[in-house]
């Protein structure tokens, strides 16, 4: 799954649909909010390449200029789309805030949350946008995942970069484990299968006497994991290790 650059939004036009009404309909019974969920529909069933203003229309069996109506073209499409996927992640404001573990127990369900979304949504990876426009969604996202960082003693900026590291990680992860799961679909096989099928040759090009410890630790790896590597693993082990560093961080201020 490659990274883009998904929309040429118009941040004006964008603003002003975000934050707008979706639910009125207009002549022809469409909703900004029927075609975005239209376009998400069609995104996870074949990428964001397939979303354009033809196919989102022929999903709701309408002309395409019906939806021009509501919206001006796929960039500000595109920025409806990623706020509405935010909406799927807290039930409010303070839901991080209140699972239990402190600030670290409200990362690791930050992170489970955002994992979940890109498992539902895997097209969000595919978008690289850093200035994405701010919606209602992106917004809430934002004051829920820094609430539990409120109080431990960090500034404002270190408060910023460590939810940028985690939700950076989550994301990593996420991408690496889509492509896997794009490699085995293409390729028919399961890295296990693959790798089964290769042994041989393999066996004759690397010379383990050479590389000892990349040979010891490579099999010993594919062992555990069954495959090349595992994305869930990566996941839980380097958040664990993430959440070491931050706790340091914040005992190192003199605060809970």
């Amino acid at each position: 799954m490659s990274a883009k650059k998904a929309s040429d939004a118009d941040p004006a036009r964008s603003l002003a649909l975000l934050w707008g009404s979706h639910s009125k309909p207009g002549r022809s019974g469409l909703t900004v909010r029927s075609i975005v969920l239209a376009a998400i529909e069609l995104a996870n069933d074949e990428g964001l390449d397939a979303v354009s203003m033809r196919h989102v229309a022929e999903r709701l069996e309408v002309g395409t200029m019906s939806l021009y109506t509501h919206v001006p073209g796929k960039g500000e499409l595109v920025d409806l789309m990623i706020d509405t996927a935010y909406g799927e992640l807290y039930d409010d404001v303070d839901a991080p805030s209140r699972q239990p573990g402190g600030w670290r127990g409200a990362l690791e369900f930050v992170a489970a949350r955002n994992w979940d979304l890109y498992r539902r949504n895997p097209w969000l990876l595919q978008i690289i946008d850093v200035r994405s426009t701010l919606g209602p969604n992106a917004s809430l996202k934002y004051e829920a995942e820094l609430r539990p960082l409120e109080g431990t003693g960090l500034s404002d900026v270190e408060m910023d970069s460590v939810l940028a590291l985690v939700l950076s990680h989550v994301e990593s992860t996420a991408r690496a484990k889509a492509n896997q799961a794009r490699i085995q679909e293409e390729s028919g096989m399961t890295d296990a299968e693959w790798w089964l099928s290769n042994a041989p040759l393999l066996d004759k090009i690397v010379d383990s006497a050479r590389f000892p410890l990349a040979s010891r630790v490579g099999q010993a790896a594919g062992e555990a994991y069954q495959s090349v590597a595992d994305p869930v693993h990566a996941l839980t082990f380097g958040l664990e290790r993430i959440l070491d560093g931050i706790a340091g961080l914040i005992e190192g201020r003199g605060r809970p």
